[in-house]
């Protein structure tokens, strides 16, 4: 019998991503979400008119959770899909309301409706915690808005800002992702209930044509599940540019994580800004004096996995035949699961990182005190042009003396 550690497991489970989002797209939390939409599919059809009894209703609402996954695998290899193995499962469990589960709907009526009330729960745990690391980096920027530092252009040496500026920096792309993400969960669509087509033939069926109805039932699902938009037209899946749209919003907060990390490791190698370190914590195996920055690269290297994650749901989107194929279930049960989890991590690095970033001053005060005079230069001209000098010879000029300058430093070693 195979044990925990002979059998592969995610490492975005076991090292990065929390309990919350974790949680989020287990198998328990899928599954019981399929109930609770039969179970609201059931309760609307009740009300409006089907022959559904109350008795069917309440034992449908009693077991929503406890899922018997032995038999549901059972069920699935005998009839070689996912969804009747578990509408067979949730009818053992709730026998009287068997016969009306699932009545009318396709299988991406569960599948697909799940899938976008994970997708908008996802994206408000990372909303939750964007939030607090912009806070995190808000109260570092004000801790440290009046110390003078090197800033940098080209990696090289530019004209002065300060370290708080420069965490605003970092700040704003984190406020430009979250607007981005509330955007998204703000306009994210329901499928809803749609038929196998997106035509509600078999909806209008049970009605007897009565399309006042269907649509009033696609609304009270819609609603029970706090949507207050549904997808106008599908065909038998919602439009997979959805999901294109939501990991795509995954991958501008890596974009942004990447390059604070990237940041910050630079700095770090000019020991001006260091992540945290823990007393007892170990650089390396063999250079015990190393301090590396492993928060961050951990986090650079999330951030790559969601940014090339966020190439698929397109490709997936522009595949799509028709009204349906299902060469996108594979794919998607893999990415936007990882995608997530792997936002989630990085973001649980970055408040880790933003909470305890420690800060040299006179390290930072060294290195502005040997580049100062060539800071002093765009001054000088502006000086220079007040004096009545012509603008272009006195740049030449200061660019010859700099230039100059510059060489007796790296080529002989003397103070600037």
């Amino acid at each position: 019998m195979a044990t925990n550690n002979d059998t592969y497991t995610s490492p975005l489970v076991e090292r990065n991503a929390g309990p919350e989002m974790i949680r989020l797209f287990s198998p328990q939390t899928k599954f019981s979400t399929w109930r609770r939409l039969w179970l609201e599919l059931a309760r609307a059809q009740q009300k409006l008119g089907l022959a559904i009894t109350d008795e069917q209703l309440d034992e449908m609402a009693a077991h929503l959770e406890d899922i018997d996954f032995s038999a549901a695998a059972e069920f699935e290899k005998q009839f070689r899909h996912d969804v009747m193995a578990h509408v067979h499962t949730f009818g053992r469990a709730a026998p009287k309301a068997a016969p009306i589960i699932h009545l009318g709907a396709t299988s991406c009526y569960v599948g697909d409706n799940a899938d976008l009330l994970l997708l908008r729960q996802g994206m408000r745990i990372l909303a939750g915690k964007l939030a607090c690391l912009i806070d995190r980096l808000a109260t570092f920027a004000g801790q440290w808005r009046d110390l003078p530092t090197l800033g940098f252009t080209h990696y090289q040496p530019a004209q002065l800002t300060t370290v708080g500026k420069r965490a605003c920096l970092w700040c704003q792309e984190f406020t430009l992702d979250l607007a981005e993400l509330e955007h998204r969960i703000e306009t994210l669509p329901f499928r809803g209930v749609k038929g196998t087509t997106g035509t509600q033939a078999s909806f209008l069926a049970l009605f007897d044509g009565d399309a006042d109805k269907v649509e009033k039932l696609d609304a009270m699902v819609a609603e029970a599940f706090g949507f207050s938009r549904r997808c106008t037209v599908t065909g038998q899946t919602y439009p997979r540019k959805l999901d294109t749209m939501a990991v795509n919003t995954l991958a501008l907060i890596a974009q942004s994580a990447h390059k604070m990390c990237n940041d910050i490791r630079l700095l770090a190698n000019l020991k001006e800004i260091e992540e945290p370190f823990e007393t007892s914590q170990i650089g390396s195996s063999a250079m015990a004096y190393k301090r590396n920055p492993m928060r961050c690269e951990r986090a650079t290297a999330l951030s790559r996995l969601v940014l090339s994650l966020a190439t698929s749901p397109a490709m997936t989107a522009a595949e799509q035949w028709l009204e349906r194929t299902l060469d996108d279930s594979a794919n998607r049960r893999v990415v936007l699961p990882e995608a997530f989890l792997a936002t989630d991590g990085i973001l649980r690095i970055l408040i880790n990182v933003a909470s305890g970033l420690v800060v040299y001053p006179q390290v930072i005060a060294a290195h502005v005190a040997a580049e100062l005079p060539f800071m002093a230069t765009e001054n000088i001209l502006m000086a220079a042009v007040q004096q009545g000098a012509d603008r272009q010879e006195a740049h030449e000029l200061i660019r010859q003396h700099s230039q100059a300058a510059a060489h007796a430093v790296k080529a002989e070693g003397l103070p600037n």
